[in-house]
């Protein structure tokens, strides 16, 4: 059972500087578990790609950091959430090699791929929440 090791940091985001203190944030927060440094650049690229997402697609919204553990280990977990109108086509969205074009070209299958836990949650005119996890080891 995975548990939370304090509250989360919330970042707001509004704009582009904000995707690059999204980006920051995380990758303080795997230095400071001890993430390797390719864990925390998958980490960090997989943020960054949701993070823009969040503001390109969801119109903005806010990003939660936080450590957590699952008992054995340690790991990080960022929420990305916006109020936005939401994914139409999950299916499409989540199919490998497709993008809008406007991103880093990762979509969000490529952002699942570098995590090791991976949840999206969207509904059409509700918004969507996406969950990472990526752990030590």
């Amino acid at each position: 059972m995975t548990t939370a090791a304090g509250e989360p940091e919330e970042l707001p985001i509004t704009g582009d500087d904000d995707v690059v203190r999204v980006r920051q944030l995380v990758r303080g927060y795997a230095q400071r578990v001890k993430l390797s440094l390719v864990n925390q650049t998958k980490l960090v690229t997989a943020a960054s790609e949701l993070a823009r997402n969040t503001l390109v697609y969801g119109g903005g919204g806010v990003a939660r950091v936080q450590v957590v553990t699952d008992g054995r280990k340690e790991g990080v977990r960022v929420v990305f959430h916006d109020d936005g109108p939401g994914i139409p086509d999950l299916t499409l969205a989540l199919a490998d090699g497709w993008s809008s074009g406007s991103g880093m070209g990762l979509g969000l299958s490529g952002s699942r791929r570098l995590v090791d836990e991976f949840d999206l949650d969207t509904e059409v005119g509700r918004g969507t929440t996406v969950t990472v996890v990526k752990w030590r080891g």
